[in-house]
């Protein structure tokens, strides 16, 4: 299992849930959510830095048969954005300030039923209306992280497919 924290994201057309890892790779908590518009994709560069994550896994959706649609289109077109601001601010030593950053790759992983899954455990814990809505996104994310890290814990491999 490697070390380092990671980052996970469930990235939706309005919201975006952000969830990381401990350093050890056991357990996902969430994050926060970030709204869609002007800013979003700094705002998830910063946090990544933030956390000093080494990985930001995104959830990909996929049909049933395992098929992509056009939603899978935009979050691939989103995903790729992400990763070249990842890039630019590693590449860009003047952004840094003199610290080295950590050199943060991107992953996707298949992420069918996450937020079905999300929308379960919200409504088990007692989570109604819009509580639940300001929170699905993160515990969309979390479960994306944790199916990842049990992932890699299980078979030794990291999770989904490098961008």
């Amino acid at each position: 299992m490697r070390r380092g924290v990671r980052v996970a994201l469930d990235i939706g057309d309005a919201r975006i849930g952000v969830a990381s890892s401990d350093p050890h790779g056991i357990l996902a908590t969430p994050v926060e959510t970030v709204r869609r518009g002007p800013g979003d994709l700094d705002r998830i560069v910063t946090l990544v830095h933030d956390l000093e994550a080494f990985e930001v896994v995104v959830g990909l959706p996929r049909s049933l048969n395992g098929g992509e649609g056009p939603a899978a289109v935009k979050i691939r077109e989103t995903t790729e954005l992400l990763r070249q601001k990842l890039v630019a601010g590693q590449d860009n030593p003047d952004a840094t300030d003199g610290v080295e950053q950590v050199r943060t790759t991107v992953r996707m992983v298949d992420e069918r039923f996450t937020t079905v899954t999300a929308e379960r455990m919200l409504r088990e814990r007692g989570k109604k209306g819009a509580k639940r809505r300001a929170v699905v996104d993160q515990a969309a994310a979390v479960v994306i992280l944790q199916h990842a890290l049990d992932f890699e814990r299980e078979t030794g491999n990291p999770p989904g497919r490098p961008l």
